[in-house]
Formats: C-alpha cells, structure tokens, sequence
C-alpha cells in the first residue's frame, strides 16, 4: 500500500517593510500617536507640545507657517521602548529610534565631538541589539554647526566624533543622512534614525562629489554619509533623500544667494532621481504628489521668499515643511531633505 505523499510548505516570508511619510495638521500627538501602526511622530519648534511616548521627538526647528506634525507610519503592530538612553518603536521590520544628549562642558565651550562619539556608539551598540542592524537614514541636529574656526568648526568635529563612536564606516553601508544646525542655543544633540532588518542601497548623485571623498580643506574626517537610500529590495518604502545642498562637485555655489541656491539643489535632486531611477524606473523623474520636503532656511528674514519660491516652482502638489535652520557650510543658505515616491 503506497504510503501518503506529505505535502510540502515552505516557511512563511517576512512581511515586506512598509513606509508612508506624511504631514499632518494637529494640535495634540496623543490622537496621532492613537495608531498602532505610527512608528514616529515630530513636532517641530519651540511651541510644539510634549509628550512621553518613546514614538514622539520635539525637533527645536520652528516652522515658517502653521505647526504640523511629520508623522511615519508602518506596517504595524508598532512596539515601544526605552533602552539606555534610546528611545525605540519598530514593528518587526522597521525600527525607528532617538537619542538626545547634553553636550558635555570643554574649557569655556561645550564638545560636540564628544557627544558625538557618545550618541554613535549608543547607536552602534544598540543597532544589533535591537534586531535592525542597517541602518537607512540619520538626522543630526545641534546647536552652532559653523560656530568655531578651522577644524574647530562644530559640524568637523561632529564628523569626526560620529565615526568614532561608530568605530569606523564603510562606503558601501553608509546611510543617508541630514545634519542641520538649530537656532535656540541649547546646546544639546539630537540624533533620530530609521533602520531596518535587512539593507537598502546608498544612491550617489553624478553631480556631487560622494561625501567620504571630500578633500581635507572640509575637516580631518570627511562627512560620512550618502546621498540617498533606496530601501530594501521588495519593500513598500519611498526613496530617503539625504539634506542635499547647492553643492556641485564639492564646492558650494551661489554663496548668501537663497533663490540661486534653491535652483541648484533642486537641479541636484533631478540628478540624483534620475541616478536612483536607473535602479528603480517605477520612481517619477520629479517631485510630485508622493514626495514629501523638509526646507532648512538659515536666515529667518529668507523665510517668506523661499516659500514663495517654492509655490512657484512646486505647487501644491508637493507637501513639505519649511524650517528656520543652520545649513553646515557658513555660505549655504538652503538645504532640502525627504522622502520620494510615485504618488
């Protein structure tokens, strides 16, 4: 008697990781933070309200125009925690998570570079920890990014105390990245991130120079980051926009010149869509109605004429948020980051 045939299964697949960034208008997180699927919630400015979900972070960037909440939301269910300093959420594929430190007291000044390594090597610690050890996507903000002179500049000596808090970096698993400067004059950095259980790709720009190959006129260590980030392969994710600038080669362009500068940044954002295309064609070869913007604008006064600017060249049809901010070279006055996807 021939014996049963035992059918075969094959082990259930991951759920894809899933992304959607959006801006919405609230007065209190509790209602956006309802949704067990918000894997992160920002409020930006001084007047944005608090809260204590490990989900919510108050960036000390104030807005130019009504308050509104940058909200993430995953796949879900969403997690939560508080880990040695890290506030965490993730729902198995995604992980979002937050460090703030103090900047510690150095002679008549307070050191970046320290607080740098001290933040950095929380992350690379808990990174592996936490089950999502690629990391896709940094912001850094702190306070006086081109405070200092020389190498004493801050943001070249957040550079070199990032990578050595991370122990080293490697070209190919470089994240995207932001680093901004505040305008409060707290003296306290704030590093978010979003990482993921398996690895994106780092997209450079034909335009720019890769970061990590800058020469030394910008600092004992190069700024490590990449241009972009294309999620991982099958996921539901928009392409991460890294804080790209009027930079071309690696020379700033346009110098104290806001409106200029927008018009090259944005000629820099067409290039690198159409670098991240030629992996992913299914992307649209310009800002639209699935791209999401963050504005950096150094001078308040520039405030209103780069958001003039920016109706007139987008539209409505891109949502974004427009934010009072340092930019990391003295002469820049604009940076743009965000996400891009088909809407």
């Amino acid at each position: 008697m021939r014996s049963p045939m035992t059918q075969q299964t094959s082990p259930a697949l991951p759920p894809a990781p899933r992304l959607d960034v959006d801006y919405v208008a609230a007065t209190d997180p509790a209602r956006v933070l309802a949704d067990g699927h918000v894997l992160a919630v920002f409020g930006f400015g001084p007047d944005a309200p608090a809260h204590d979900d490990p989900r919510y972070l108050r960036v000390p960037l104030a807005p130019h125009g009504p308050h509104r909440f940058e909200v993430w939301r995953a796949r879900g269910p969403v997690e939560t925690g508080r880990d040695g300093g890290v506030a965490w959420a993730c729902d198995g594929e995604l992980q979002f998570g937050a460090i703030e430190i103090d900047e510690p007291i150095l002679d008549d000044d307070t050191d970046i570079r320290a607080a740098a390594r001290e933040a950095y090597a929380r992350l690379a610690d808990f990174l592996p920890r936490g089950g999502h050890p690629h990391l896709l996507r940094t912001w850094n903000y702190f306070d006086a990014i081109t405070a200092g002179e020389g190498d004493n500049e801050r943001y070249r000596r957040f550079c070199v105390g990032r990578v050595e808090g991370l122990g080293g970096v490697q070209a190919d698993a470089m994240p995207a990245a932001t680093a901004i400067g505040s305008t409060d004059g707290v003296r306290r950095l704030q590093v978010y991130w979003l990482s993921s259980r398996v690895p994106g790709t780092p997209v450079g720009n034909p335009r720019q120079v890769d970061p990590w190959r800058y020469p030394r006129q910008y600092g004992p260590q190069s700024p490590s980051f990449a241009r972009a980030m294309l999620p991982p392969a099958g996921s539901e994710m928009p392409l991460l926009l890294s804080g790209t600038a009027a930079i071309v080669g690696h020379d700033s362009r346009h110098a104290d010149a806001p409106l200029a500068q927008l018009d090259e940044l944005l000629a820099n954002f067409d290039s690198l869509l159409a670098q991240a295309r030629a992996s992913r064609p299914a992307l649209p070869a310009h800002f639209g109605a699935g791209s999401r913007l963050k504005v950096y604008v150094r001078d308040a006064a520039d405030l209103p004429a780069v958001a003039a600017a920016l109706d007139a060249r987008l539209g409505d049809a891109v949502p974004r948020i427009v934010l009072h901010a340092a930019v990391c070279r003295r002469e820049l006055a604009v940076e743009i980051d965000g996400v891009h996807d088909a809407g």
